[in-house]
């Protein structure tokens, strides 16, 4: 039995409710206390991993999902982990403002790199919204200019902008794979769990959650490190890749909002200037879902 294929408003839809999760994930991730890194993926990941692995075999339908191409595996493996590890080494070798910066480029990498998709095309909208998401972005992460590359951390910046090339070359892949079901970002979630568990054996010392702690892992197991990723995936591969690309800048505007309304940063005219300019720019590169009929096919 075959399943229909969402409508590509419907899948833009869905992949942004990955861009709202992951909105989340500044704030949870602070809430999960001093837990390493690597741990912390490790165990984000363990629980959409093994959901899913439950899932299939409560549904009788054993592992098939993890039978898949090696190139379907490679292209998993590079996307999940992969950008995880880069983006660590890249905090480890430079300042978390700039290596932040520089790994924000991916979703301007994701709208320039689609229109090397059959059928996408880039028209200047998008590329002006993805602009102006990218400055309101910066304006966010580095307090409103409050930014100094320097030569000694080209090792971390280099490290960001693997992040950047790598999370947005998955992305825009994931459409080549479009036969591929979602289902296999299980597959993809359970490995990563376990390189990352991998990375932290060797290069940190465990910290466990404590109280309430343990509720943020989870959360963050569920969401912006869990069914985001499955979400994410619907939209790359059936929805707008433009209009997500212009969206994503969402997720750090989100984040600081989030802080803000937990006490956990302060509101200034840096954050109006960048809702300004980021919210802009997400109307820009979603015009031709905006100007698309409802339930339309790519």
């Amino acid at each position: 039995m075959t399943t229909a294929l969402p409508s590509r408003r419907r899948a833009t839809l869905i992949g942004f409710s990955a861009i709202a999760m992951w909105a989340a994930l500044a704030l949870l991730t602070t809430l999960a206390g001093p837990v390493p890194p690597f741990q912390l993926v490790a165990m984000a990941f363990a629980i959409p991993g093994t959901a899913s692995i439950a899932l299939w075999v409560a549904r009788g339908e054993g592992l098939r999902h993890l039978r898949q191409r090696p190139s379907v595996w490679a292209l998993g493996i590079y996307g999940l982990f992969g950008y995880h590890f880069a983006y660590f080494v890249a905090l480890r070798a430079a300042p978390p403002v700039e290596a932040g910066l520089i790994a924000y480029l991916s979703p301007l990498l994701i709208v320039v790199f689609s229109s090397l998709l059959p059928g996408e095309r880039l028209r200047w909208y998008h590329l002006a919204g993805a602009l102006a998401g990218l400055a309101g972005t910066a304006l966010v992460v580095t307090d409103g200019g409050r930014v100094a590359f320097k030569a000694e951390f080209a090792l971390g910046y280099a490290a960001a902008f693997a992040c950047a090339l790598i999370w947005s070359s998955y992305s825009v892949l994931s459409r080549r794979f479009g036969e591929v079901p979602t289902t296999a970002v299980g597959g993809f979630c359970a490995v990563t769990a376990i390189l990352a568990a991998l990375c932290h054996v060797l290069l940190e010392t465990t910290v466990w959650p404590a109280g309430g702690e343990w509720l943020a892992v989870l959360l963050l197991g569920i969401g912006p490190i869990g069914l985001a990723f499955f979400t994410w995936d619907v939209g790359m591969k059936h929805g707008d890749i433009q209009a997500l690309g212009g969206l994503f800048y969402i997720a750090p505007l989100g984040s600081t909002a989030l802080l803000i309304l937990f006490g956990k940063g302060e509101a200034s005219w840096i954050v109006g200037a960048a809702t300004f300019l980021i919210v802009g720019g997400a109307a820009l590169a979603t015009l031709d879902v905006l100007r698309r009929q409802p339930g339309s096919q790519p």
